[in-house]
């Protein structure tokens, strides 16, 4: 075997030109791969511990989705066409998916949460005209916020992140909230006036419903990591909050109609339907001013059941959220609970943070999966490269190869002969390619390059752009350039066993 590496060592040195063309597309290739999947790595690094830390927990448990629709604690994202904005929908049977909560082991913090999406506007009314022919403002300087409301006694102590810059939380019960300093940067830029902590502002939801709500600003904060891709947000009570959601108790009210009431307009003759102002005297007063009918609510009925079930419902959240004592076992304990779930047949589910966070981590999986094509067409057009040059390096080598058969080499000898040389090529340029690609992430690293765009944030997953390579990463590039290498090898070596002593004689006289 040392004779075969040291004659595969001498004919990579004999055949610079080909060697080093080889070798310039390996390195490069390499290095792009290695590049690229550190990048994705430290996003989803980010992303993850971003988010677990302090928005969606490790588990998150809320109704499963009707058909087309994907739920995360941001809202519904639906492929379903409807002329109303979706919301989200409570937790059904909450107290016996509580017990099963609470009787599963490993969860060291469980909370509940409610979202909603609004507007912080200024003014006694909510007007909007304004905003029409600002043709300078763009979607960052718009106070539109997302509304998280937790659980009182809970949901501070599952996600302590919050960063004051001054004020407190909101107290139970009240109109209070806080807001993130990107929402106060937007309104003051917005309205142009300051905020300042005492103030009452407007919050319009984004639901079809166009609830408009006062509240006082009790504080203002940083978001725990400054360069999060998360969206700016405002934190209240869980009362301010379900307003917003539409939870209310008509939103989980199923009430079939009595069969003896008939809503149709078969039992009505046209009589009924169209009367003729013939059949009124113009001078009765009665008819215009209403004392035929002395009371205008009376048409309406009772209205004591609308009236309720418009009220919001105390009991109602969107979303348990739990984080594990050991994070490494929440897959375990998220399959553990769907099974529950499934055996006491709740129409609920639990899942991991990159579902109850889909409306960002979709974003970065689809630059992944974006990624992954384009390196594999790299990869595929890097190794047709290296074939059709391994094939006219053999057509160069003809006599060579017949003049070792004719001495007594073997096929197995050639064969060896050529692998040696590929990976002893793919090797050296593999690691030629780790170290440019070092070279490369720590000098872009020290930069510290950042972008502030929220939307930009929330397609790359974070504000902070760098490379975090892996020892994974690595070897997994190294092996995929070898396996390749020899692959696109196996035709040209196909082709130099062909070659006898006797072809290699005419190919010398030729």
């Amino acid at each position: 075997m040392k004779e075969i590496i040291k004659l595969a060592l001498r004919n990579l040195k004999e055949h610079k030109s080909k060697t080093i063309i080889i070798a310039c597309f390996l390195i490069f290739g390499v290095a792009i791969v290695i590049l690229g999947n550190s990048f994705l790595e430290s996003v989803n690094r980010g992303l993850e511990k971003d988010f677990r830390a302090n928005y969606t927990g490790d588990i998150a448990i809320g109704k499963n989705p009707d058909k087309g629709v994907i739920n995360d604690i941001f809202g519904v994202n639906s492929t379903n066409i409807t002329t109303e904005v979706p919301q989200l929908p409570a937790i059904p049977e909450l107290d016996k998916v509580m017990e099963i909560v609470d009787s599963t082991e490993g969860l060291k913090n469980v909370t509940k949460l409610i979202s909603a999406q609004i507007l912080v506007a200024y003014g006694v009314e909510m007007d909007l005209s304004n905003l029409v022919d600002r043709d300078d403002l763009g979607f960052d300087d718009l106070p539109i916020s997302m509304l998280f409301a937790g659980e009182d006694d809970t949901y501070w102590d599952t996600f302590p992140g919050v960063n004051f810059v001054e004020g407190t939380y909101p107290a139970p019960g009240t109109n209070e909230i806080i807001i993130d300093t990107r929402v106060k940067k937007a309104y003051e830029s917005l309205y142009q006036r300051d905020l300042h902590i005492g103030d009452t502002v407007l919050c319009a939801g984004a639901s079809s419903s166009n609830i408009i709500r006062e509240a006082k600003v009790v504080g203002i904060f940083n978001p725990p990591n400054e360069n999060s891709a998360m969206f700016q947000i405002v934190y209240c009570n869980p009362g301010f909050a379900r307003s917003f959601a539409d939870l209310t108790y008509a939103s989980s009210f199923n009430q079939d109609i009595p069969e003896s009431i008939d809503l149709s307009l078969n039992s009505l003759d046209e009589d009924d339907l169209f009367a003729s102002f013939d059949d009124f005297e113009v001078g009765d007063s009665d008819v215009f001013l209403g004392s035929g009918i002395s009371d205008f609510d009376s048409i309406l009925g009772d209205t004591t059941l609308r009236d309720e079930l418009n009220k919001t419902d105390d009991g109602a959240w969107h979303y348990v959220l739990a984080k594990a004592k050991n994070p490494m076992q929440t897959n375990a304990i998220i399959a553990e609970l769907n099974q529950k779930f499934t055996e006491e047949g709740l129409d609920v589910f639990a899942m991991d943070w990159r579902k109850a966070a889909y409306s960002y981590s979709q974003s970065v999986e689809g630059i992944g999966l974006v990624f992954n094509i384009l390196i594999g067409i790299l990869a595929i057009v890097v190794f047709i490269i290296i074939m059709n040059t391994m094939v006219v390096s053999v057509i160069e080598r003809t006599g060579e190869i017949g003049t070792m058969r004719a001495i007594g080499a073997e096929k197995k000898f050639v064969r060896r002969l050529f692998f040696s040389e590929t990976i002893i090529l793919t090797s050296i340029s593999s690691v030629l390619g780790i170290i440019l690609a070092s070279i490369i992430m720590a000098i872009f690293n020290s930069l510290n390059i950042t972008i502030t765009n929220s939307i930009a944030k929330m397609i790359l997953g974070g504000g902070l752009l760098r490379f975090s390579p892996t020892a994974g990463i690595i070897i997994t590039t190294i092996v995929i350039a070898v396996l390749g290498s020899v692959i696109s090898n196996l035709y040209p070596v196909s082709s130099a066993l062909r070659i006898t002593p006797l072809k290699a004689l005419n190919h010398g006289g030729d």
